[in-house]
């Protein structure tokens, strides 16, 4: 008699199954609405059998939300050795293509109940960290001018980022150059104003 061959995954298989399970259904709910239930009956096991793979629910939900974490942290970070405009272009050009790409599970990590998720809170704090180290070794790379304040606009910068591509209209293929050379400029221009009111001052 013939059957269907169950192939065995191994354990680290099966947890990167189930949090690829976990992303996927990001996609069109937020953390809070994200069912281990749901998650063990797509893998085809128990959710008594899930919970061999993670110590809880919380536990879960770390290891989908550092995934895709790492993920983003990896498609913005630049070639270290580029020159400085090519290695700013770079971390654009990775952050755009991101969030245009994964825009849902964007908006259900950062904009979603993840953003102030108990379980995860750090995982995302120290994300944006990372994040905003880029902006100031991008800042530096470019030679502009160091300033007390380096560290808040570098935030700032990224929240004006992060809305201009969630906000930006879904179009034509070249919508995506035009929108990186429209952060680009953003960045130039809001990091070079660092030492305006000082400029201010002296006139």
């Amino acid at each position: 008699m013939s059957g269907k061959r169950v192939t065995r995954l191994t354990p680290d298989q099966r947890r990167e199954q189930l949090v690829g399970i976990g992303l996927e259904m990001l996609a069109d709910r937020s953390l809070d609405e994200l069912s281990t239930d749901e998650v063990a009956r797509r893998a085809g096991i128990s959710r008594g059998l899930l919970f061999h793979y993670f110590d809880s629910k919380r536990d879960f939900f770390r290891a989908v939300v550092r995934a895709e974490c790492d993920r983003f942290m990896a498609a913005t970070e630049p070639d270290p050795a580029l020159a400085p405009v090519p290695w700013m272009r770079a971390f654009i050009a990775g952050f755009v293509a991101y969030v245009m790409a994964h825009r849902r599970i964007y908006l259900a990590l950062v904009r979603g109940a993840a953003g102030s998720h108990p379980a995860v809170t750090d995982i995302l704090d120290e994300t944006r960290e990372v994040l905003a180290r880029r902006v100031r070794d991008g800042q530096r790379r470019l030679g502009m001018p160091d300033a007390p304040r380096l560290d808040l606009a570098s935030r700032a910068w990224m929240a004006f980022a992060e809305e201009a591509v969630l906000s930006w209209p879904a179009g034509e293929d070249g919508d995506h150059d035009e929108l990186c050379a429209f952060v680009e400029s953003s960045f130039v221009c809001f990091l070079g104003l660092l030492d305006r009111p000082a400029a201010l001052a002296q006139s």
